[in-house]
């Protein structure tokens, strides 16, 4: 059943300031979980490699096999690119926030207030275009970027008060 908040469907879409502030606080986060991911995805690689599960392709490291090999490469960056998109869409999907937008009192929902699916989050995250589709805002009188168009969502900020309080 969708959580519907009807008391957050009334506050104003963010401006581009607002949400240029939490990219950049999320950012560092973003940043971290993609250095956690790598260095898991290639101890996972590493170990495949040393065991000769995986074909070294004639070279004797595992991360000259890893850089050189185009399977090796595009999976390992696939891997990297999907744990970085899960960080924002977990966060959009079960509370509406991250940690940048909660400092920043922003939160991503539908216009009824209801949240987005995790469908949905994933989908904003493509039409983000890794951030350049909040330059929409700049374009429109409506405050919504690409990414809030195509999903049929937007980003709002919240009072105060309605952001101290816990929806996950």
């Amino acid at each position: 059943m969708p959580v519907i908040n009807a008391e957050h469907a009334n506050f104003p879409r963010a401006s581009f300031l607002r949400r240029l502030g939490a990219i950049i606080y999320d950012l560092l986060l973003a940043v971290a979980i993609y250095m956690f991911a790598g260095a898991i995805g290639f101890g996972v690689f590493a170990v495949l490699f040393s065991t000769g599960v995986l074909n070294s392709h004639g070279y004797e490291i595992a991360s000259d096999s890893l850089h050189n090999v185009p399977a090796y490469k595009g999976t390992y960056q696939l891997w990297l690119a999907i744990t970085v998109a899960s960080f924002y869409a977990i966060f959009w999907s079960k509370g509406g926030q991250t940690l940048g937008m909660r400092a920043w009192r922003l939160k991503v929902q539908h216009p009824n207030g209801q949240r987005i699916s995790l469908i949905t989050a994933y989908a904003r995250v493509v039409w983000s275009l890794l951030g350049i589709g909040n330059l929409f805002i700049l374009l429109n009188s409506d405050k919504r970027a690409l990414q809030d168009s195509m999903t049929r969502s937007e980003v709002v900020e919240l009072s105060k008060e309605a952001n101290e309080m816990r929806n996950w």
